[in-house]
């Protein structure tokens, strides 16, 4: 075992790339254990690697004495001087204990040692590898699968996971296969392999198209927002920095080779490619197409969009299921709710009419509150007069009082609510208490009344 050790740590620490101190620490470490385990934790054991043996050696150590109370950790003068002539009184003296009295134990030691130092460097290493590579694409081969349907790929270097909620959906993969995935983690600490792969997230999708765009490689063309359904659809925005690249076009490529390139990386899925603008309203119009808008209203303080579409285009707006207006929230990140126009002019026209019975707010007024996203009296009393009185163009004293006449308008709606209940309530009281009084007039046998009339009955011509 002596110099068959020594030549596995050699080579380990070639192969490995790990420090030889590193794994000769271990060893003693681990054969110190594995002695004070079998002989008692009490016990003073040393462990030293002897590289001129290739071995680990354990020495145990014990205090000279006159008299011996615990054979443990002392011996007599008179037995420590057999081997030792100069020895003394409180000396400490080491024997090394035969490596045979523990059988198989400190080979097995050895081995579990090494193989745990190799897992840890490969892991350290792995690590550093690719910590700084947190973000970009890696390629790999499908290596195994697990029963939670996660896939192990073999990076070359190390393995990665690529868990089964970060797959496309209906994608298939077989041993063996390549695979191009995005690394959206590197966690040192994780139980299974620590780097972490993606198909499916949007990072994916900006990365491919860095890869097939040069002019957003060089920083001309610029991804500013991406949205996914992984295996169905796709919206990516892009913006030129030069007035002389059109973005969409550079995306697209000759004859949408550039596109195509994306599409067959990610099995089919469908890509919308969107002029950004700054002006939200003209994004969210760019992010909806190739519907028609006629009307976007923004509400800043709700952070939404109502998009008005002409009633033929209502279902293209939308899309499957909601799949575009779905994917369009997404890429600007505002909530959006698309309407027809006749269901807008229905809903505008009874929101201008609950207005309009507030006191003093006529057409004008009406239609100013309706344009900043004011529809009733209640969203008036949500805004403070400052803002309310610079969005509509108003004073802030005019400000102030529509708002006390909304205040007042709604207090009478409440009491107004309120009195029918109260009147309903007092009219069942009274047919109650009327009920009662006629009821004491009345018998109580059911309201009919018997009288004592004299009744003849002839039997046998007999009167009773």
């Amino acid at each position: 075992m002596a110099s068959e050790l020594d030549r596995i740590i050699d080579q380990v620490s070639k192969d490995k790339g790990i420090d030889k101190k590193i794994l000769i620490d271990a060893l003693e470490t681990a054969m110190l254990n594995a002695a004070k385990k079998k002989l008692g934790a009490h016990r003073d054991i040393e462990a030293r690697y002897n590289p001129e043996l290739g071995e680990v050696e354990l020495f145990e150590f014990k205090v000279v004495v006159e008299q011996v109370q615990d054979s443990d950790t002392e011996i007599s003068l008179e037995e420590a001087r057999k081997t030792d002539s100069g020895v003394e009184v409180g000396d400490s003296l080491g024997k090394k204990i035969p490596l045979e009295i523990f059988g198989r134990i400190s080979a097995q030691t050895a081995r579990q040692v090494i193989m745990q130092k190799v897992r840890e460097a490969e892991r350290e290493m792995l690590y550093n590898l690719y910590k700084d590579q947190k973000g970009e694409l890696v390629h790999g081969s499908v290596q195994r699968f697990e029963k939670n349907g996660d896939i192990i790929v073999n990076l070359g270097k190390g393995e990665a996971i690529l868990p089964v909620k970060e797959q496309i959906p209906r994608e298939t993969y077989r041993i063996g296969d390549r695979v191009r995935a995005f690394i959206y983690d590197v966690d040192k600490n994780a139980k299974g392999p620590i780097v972490k792969l993606s198909r499916a997230r949007p990072e994916m999708l900006k990365k491919l198209f860095e890869l097939e765009v040069p002019e957003i490689y060089d920083g001309v063309v610029e991804i500013k927002g991406a949205a996914r359904e992984p295996g169905g659809r796709a919206k990516i925005a892009v913006y030129s920095r030069d007035i002389d690249v059109d973005p969409v076009g550079a995306c697209v490529g000759m004859k949408g080779s550039r596109v195509q390139a994306v599409v067959h990386e990610l099995r089919g899925e469908k890509i919308d490619i969107v002029p950004y603008s700054p002006d939200i309203a003209t994004w969210v119009c760019n992010a909806l197409a190739p519907a028609e808008i006629s009307k976007v209203i923004i509400d800043e303080r709700e952070h939404a969009i109502e998009v008005i579409v002409p009633d033929n285009q209502l279902s293209l707006a939308i899309g499957k299921k909601g799949q575009n207006v779905r994917l369009a929230s997404k890429l600007v990140g505002w909530k959006i709710e698309i309407h027809g126009e006749t269901e807008a002019e229905d809903s505008l026209q009874r929101a201008k009419a609950r207005l309009e019975k507030i006191e003093g707010v006529g057409d004008v007024m009406a239609r100013s509150l309706l344009n900043i996203g004011i529809y009733s009296p209640k969203e008036i009393l949500e805004w403070d007069a400052e803002s309310l009185a610079q969005a509509t163009q108003m004073g802030l004293k005019k400000a102030q009082k529509l708002q006390e006449l909304a205040r007042k308008h709604l207090e009478t709606e409440s009491a107004e609510t309120e009195a029918p209940e109260e009147s309903a309530g007092m009219a069942a009281g009274e047919n109650a208490e009327d009920l009662e009084r006629k009821d004491d007039g009345l018998p109580k046998s059911g309201g009919i009344v018997a009288e004592e009339t004299p009744v003849s009955v002839e039997s046998s011509g007999e009167k009773v």
